[in-house]
């Protein structure tokens, strides 16, 4: 029946709902849906969401090509603190490293007494030494010494550690030693999971190379049970068939793959939705686009130039900093349950605690005791009184109720304090989108806002008018962008190797070497997961600064031979890059050296991505998708047609005061806005003349 396969399902599961998209490769039909999200069983609600899929497209498990996987297990692991003890084994006179960091405190704290540095993830107990030195270019300074690696294998072992992550110091350039450890723990604790430097993030920085192996080894056990189970499961459905999670670098590998790398899976599901709305964006004309992701929680959002998301390696989940390339996500407690409270000074606050979906906002059946964003939404109609197209009702009385209690406290009218929930959640959503423009250097004015998500587009109107946009596109069934990404991404791995020196200095034969070593590793993978060499894609990037510099910039490295020319332009590329993120370079300096410090390799197999299909056009104009109409609170009550977003055709245009409703999420046209449909059901939202 192998011909017969032809529907890719993309599954993203979130806190509340499992997202769920099929495309027919076929036709090129998509089927969207969601379920409730199983937390005591993740993979119940995973299997759950295929099983209903499929109904709907009224097909079998043996219609299934491939599921990708968006998943939040390692990241919630991570915020939540449920780690299990775990042991470190680092090189001797290196044991406080974890203690020491960075010696800087955090940005946002201009006073080192108002921060509390958080608990390490390793206590000072469970750190144990080995004797053995390395120098920075690889070089043995002294030899490892293996009574000491035995001691602290059966150390751990005694205590019932069964999690231990391995840093030595400069393994980066040479990991004979780390090899070595790994072998003695394989014989004297074989119970261990071990996660070692080398494998996990071949780059200097003793402190955060510590970290990322420490998160990669607590993580492993859960991530692995989690995707084995699924695997299992899904053999129930659909026998043998490939399942790919998504990765944090943009990238998918697959299930048998990823337990061995669970660290990769850290920003998961934010990473779909942004490559989700990227190729919708690139698709519709747009490539300069700001993504933003509303949830219940939080919101996301990124930068997309060429359809390419922004990548970095200085990101983090919750305390602790993950080198592993990820794409450049800010994260703002800004969602629909963000709670409004008041602070101490008696200031009006909102996020980032959230009513989560339980017990949830108070509008909810069974809703929480503090208003919220949505509450405030509710109270001034610019949503429904009811979620998922009636499945949840939603109370007006009990929000209303909430709301004007805080109100009282603040000398405030209702109208006026749900105004400014909303406009206080709006500054939050808007300083993220700040975050990840302004402060690289980019104008947020020639970007086109992108949102999707529950709660994404509620506030779109009034960011435009806070960041001066030109324009916002909401895609259809918004909710399920995340889990479409995940039909939009290849297959991809990412290896880097430390390689310090100055640009004229620089041992062209080397570096070629450490290119090519990187490029076979990658192939080797990509052969692993199915792809033939003549589809691999490789991707070269090296990191420079300038001498005295802490931190690098990326730029590409141009494929084939790198001669003295090639090196100079990677030079030159970094320059400009350079002025651009910081508003300067030296270019034009002699005295101001140039140095290498990282090179890196992403192999690529790509996957066939959905088509976007066009819209037939309709006649009759908006009537046809006017449901009705109910009074909405924007500068004053209004009576406001509702429309059924469905109903609405390309080229139709619904001026505000207005509101788009559809299953799954509500666009408020605020007045002096209009929205545009596109020929692919796209909402455009821009300012009317004049306005």
């Amino acid at each position: 029946m192998a011909a017969a396969r032809r529907v890719r399902i993309g599954i993203d599961t979130g806190g509340t709902f499992t997202d769920v998209v099929a495309v027919d490769e076929r036709t090129g039909a998509t089927a969207t849906t969601k379920t409730p999200s199983t937390p005591a069983d993740p993979a119940e609600g995973f299997l759950n969401g295929v099983r209903k899929v499929l109904g709907q497209l009224g097909l079998s498990g043996d219609a299934v090509t491939a599921v990708s996987h968006g998943t939040t297990v390692a990241t919630n692991q991570l915020l939540e603190g449920k780690l299990d003890r775990i042991g470190f084994i680092t090189t001797e006179g290196y044991e406080s490293v974890l203690e020491i960091a960075r010696q800087s405190v955090p940005d946002g704290y201009g006073n080192s007494y108002f921060w509390v540095k958080p608990p390490r993830i390793v206590p000072a107990d469970l750190v144990r030494t080995v004797r053995g030195r390395l120098d920075h270019t690889g070089a043995e300074v002294r030899p490892f010494d293996r009574d000491d690696a035995v001691a602290a294998a059966r150390f751990f072992r005694d205590a019932g550690i069964t999690t231990v992550g391995v840093c030595f110091l400069h393994a980066y350039a040479d990991d004979t030693h780390e090899r070595a450890m790994l072998e003695v723990l394989r014989e004297e604790h074989p119970g261990a999971v071990v996660s070692i430097s080398s494998q996990v993030l071949r780059e200097y920085r003793e402190y955060e190379r510590s970290v990322t192996t420490l998160v990669d080894a607590a993580v492993k056990p859960r991530v692995g049970a989690y995707v084995t189970n699924i695997r299992t499961r899904l053999d129930e459905i659909a026998p043998g068939v490939p399942f790919y999670v998504m990765k944090s670098n943009g990238g998918v590998l697959s299930a048998a793959e990823v337990v061995h790398q669970p660290i990769t899976t850290m920003l998961s599901g934010p990473a779909a939705g942004a490559l989700g709305a990227a190729l919708i964006a690139g698709t519709a004309g747009f490539d300069r686009v700001l993504t933003c992701d509303g949830g219940g929680t939080s919101t996301d959002v990124t930068v997309v130039i060429d359809g390419e998301p922004a990548l970095t390696t200085e990101g983090s989940v919750g305390d602790y900093p993950s080198k592993i390339p990820m794409i450049d996500v800010v994260t703002v407690g800004a969602g629909g349950g963000s709670i409004a409270w008041l602070s101490p000074e008696g200031t009006l606050k909102v996020g980032p605690k959230s009513a989560g979906a339980d017990p949830g906002p108070m509008c909810y059946p069974q809703g929480g005791d503090q208003p919220t964003v949505t509450d405030a939404h509710v109270v001034l109609g610019r949503i429904p009184p009811h979620l998922l197209g009636g499945e949840i009702p939603l109370s007006v009385e009990a929000a209303r109720g909430g709301l004007e209690a805080l109100g009282g406290r603040l000398g405030l009218s209702l109208e006026r304090t749900a105004l400014g929930i909303l406009e206080i959640s709006a500054w939050n959503q808007a300083n993220a989108l700040r975050q990840v423009t302004v402060a690289r250097g980019l104008d947020v004015r020639d970007f086109t806002l992108t949102t999707f998500g529950g709660s994404g587009s509620l506030l779109a109107c009034r960011l435009m008018d806070v960041l001066g946009l030109p324009r916002t596109l909401v895609p259809p069934n918004p909710g399920n962008v995340s889990a479409f990404g995940l039909l939009t991404v290849d297959v991809r791995n990412d290896y880097v190797q430390t390689v310090v020196s100055r640009h004229t200095d620089l041992d062209l034969g080397r570096v070629q070497s450490v290119f090519g070593a990187l490029e076979g590793q990658a192939r080797k993978a990509l052969d692993g997961e199915g792809f033939g060499r003549h589809a691999q894609r490789m991707q070269r990037t090296a990191d420079l600064r300038y001498v005295g510099q802490a931190f690098e910039v990326r730029v590409p490295v141009a494929d084939g031979e790198l001669d003295a020319a090639a090196a100079e332009e990677v030079a030159q590329a970094f320059h400009a890059a350079h002025r651009q993120l910081y508003g300067y370079d030296f270019a034009d300096d002699p005295r101001q050296a140039v140095e290498w410090v990282n090179l890196r390799v992403s192999g690529i197999g790509p996957i066939r991505r959905p088509d976007m299909v066009e819209l037939e056009p309709r006649d009759g104009g908006t009537d046809r998708a006017v449901t009705g109409s109910r009074r909405v609170f924007f500068d004053d009550w209004v009576d406001t047609p509702t429309l059924d977003r469905t109903a609405l055709a390309p080229g139709d245009v619904v001026r505000g005061p207005a509101v788009i409703e559809e299953f799954g999420s509500t666009v408020p046209v605020h007045p002096g806005f209009a929205a545009t449909v596109d020929a692919y059901g796209n909402l455009l939202l821009t300012k009317e003349a004049g306005q």
